[in-house]
C-alpha cells in the first residue's frame, strides 16, 4: 500500500535519478571522430580513472591532479589520443581544484555539448579528435575570453616545450 511518505520518497528518487540517466547525451553518439576505438580497446589503452572520465564522462575529485600545479611551458593534450588542446600560456589558477584555461589552442581541438546532469545546465568539453570528455566550460573566466575551461587533469597529459 502506498502511503504519503513512500509516495514522496519515490518521487524524490525519480527526480534525482532521471536526470542522471536521461540528462546528458553522449558525445560519441552525436558525432564521429577521426580517432575511434571499441570500449574494450579504450579500456586497454587508458587507466581506470582515465576511462571513467574520458569515456564515461566522469569527474575526478578536485585538488587531486598533478597537472593542477604544472607551471612549465608546453601544451596540455588529451590523454586519450594525444592531441594538443591547451597551451600553458592560457592556464590560470581558478581556485576550483581543476586545471583551468581561458582558451583552447584553436576552435577545432575541442567541441562542446549541453550537459544537464544533476539539475544544472553546463557546457561539456570534449576532445575534437577522439570525443573524450575533458571537463566543462563556464563564462566566469579571465580576459581576454572571459571563459574558464575547467578540465579534469586525469583526462590530460602534458607535453613540455622544447628548450
Amino acid at each position: 500500500m502506498m502511503n504519503r511518505r513512500r509516495l514522496l520518497f519515490s518521487a524524490g528518487i525519480a527526480a534525482i535519478g532521471l536526470p542522471l540517466v536521461l540528462g546528458r547525451s553522449k558525445v560519441s553518439a552525436a558525432e564521429t571522430f577521426p580517432v575511434t576505438h571499441t570500449d574494450a580497446e579504450w579500456k586497454k589503452m587508458l587507466t581506470a580513472d582515465q576511462y571513467a572520465v574520458l569515456r564515461e564522462e566522469g569527474t575526478e575529485r578536485p585538488f587531486t591532479s598533478a597537472l593542477l600545479h604544472e607551471e612549465r611551458k608546453g601544451n596540455f593534450a588529451c590523454a586519450g589520443c594525444g592531441q594538443d588542446g591547451f597551451a600553458s600560456a592560457t592556464k590560470f589558477d581558478s581556485g576550483t581544484g581543476w586545471p583551468s584555461f581561458w582558451a583552447p589552442l584553436d576552435g577545432k581541438v575541442v567541441g562542446t555539448t549541453r550537459d544537464t546532469q544533476f539539475g544544472m545546465v553546463r557546457e561539456a568539453v570534449h576532445c575534437g579528435r577522439c570525443g573524450g570528455h575533458l571537463g566543462h566550460v563556464f563564462d566566469d573566466g579571465p580576459q581576454p575570453t572571459g571563459l574558464r575551461y575547467c578540465l579534469n587533469g586525469v583526462a590530460l597529459t602534458f607535453h613540455p616545450a622544447s628548450a
